[in-house]
């Protein structure tokens, strides 16, 4: 099962926010020794956000998505949800007791009139489409929900984290580290892409399972050095037993069609 992710708020887009849900998506995945197939980042449009969660629905992949289930006018992912889902939204019993157990807590030391206007808006909150589950917030109670195998959290990173965390330790173990990965690459200098093109293309041909990719530089002065240099950084990826025998493939063949290499242990910053 593939990982995606949609990043979700017109703050995004509009460069009001950096999005910082993707890097950290990474790196959670990553940790578990999974990683991320694709991403999308969607404006708040409900005929696009609908759109995109009914193609990704389709796909059978486990999905993540980021902001848009708040109570405000421009909240638009909860009933989009519905919508792609093709069920009507409800207000789910836990998450009414979770969103009452928070509105309670704002209000110590004296009664919480659950009837007032207000209230009765944060408990929109907990409305999922129907047959949802939730996912808990440690931060203040306010629930995400899942359906299928797509998991909608907050927009708040210090919210949404934990909660995709608790997601993949609970309901996706199984998937944990399932998939041995292991990447090795070293820098080549002064060389085109297209010279060690058909050298990439052999080697996946021979070790099945394995990737070559190639990551180009004009250089960066600002990091000086080696890197300040026109290179390519060029690698190998994939199944561990085939990793090494591919990457001592991919290095002798760029060292014979004379290649300036150097291999990490001995880059010079």
């Amino acid at each position: 099962m593939a990982f995606g992710v949609i990043i979700i708020g017109d703050e995004i887009l509009s460069g009001r926010r950096v999005d910082k849900h993707l890097p950290k998506i990474i790196e959670i995945l990553a940790a578990r020794g999974l990683s991320l197939s694709w991403a999308e980042y969607v404006g708040d449009d409900p005929a696009r956000i609908t759109a995109t969660l009914k193609r990704s629905l389709a796909s059978g992949d486990i999905v993540f998505s980021t902001g848009g289930i708040g109570a405000t006018p421009d909240d638009h992912t909860r009933l989009c949800a519905a919508h792609a889902l093709g069920v009507p939204l409800q207000l789910h019993p836990q998450a009414r007791d979770l969103i009452i157990e928070r509105i309670l807590e704002m209000n110590p030391g004296g009664p919480a009139i659950l009837d007032l206007p207000e209230n009765q808006h944060r408990l929109k909150m907990g409305e999922f489409p129907a047959g949802a589950s939730i996912i808990p917030n440690s931060y203040n109670k306010i629930p995400g929900f899942s359906v299928a195998d797509h998991h909608f959290v907050p927009g708040f990173p210090v919210m949404a984290w934990p909660m995709l965390e608790w997601v993949l330790d609970t309901r996706y173990v199984h998937l944990h580290h399932a998939n041995p990965h292991e990447e090795r690459a070293f820098l080549v200098f002064e060389m085109p892409e297209s010279t060690v093109t058909p050298l990439m293309e052999s080697i996946e041909a021979d070790f099945p399972g394995i990737r070559v990719f190639s990551l180009p530089s004009v250089g960066d002065p600002q990091r000086g050095g080696i890197y300040a240099r026109r290179h390519i950084e060029l690698g190998v990826k994939g199944d561990p037993e085939r990793v090494a025998s591919a990457y001592l493939k991919l290095r002798d063949g760029v060292a014979a069609l004379g290649g300036e290499i150097v291999e990490p242990g001995t880059l010079d910053d």
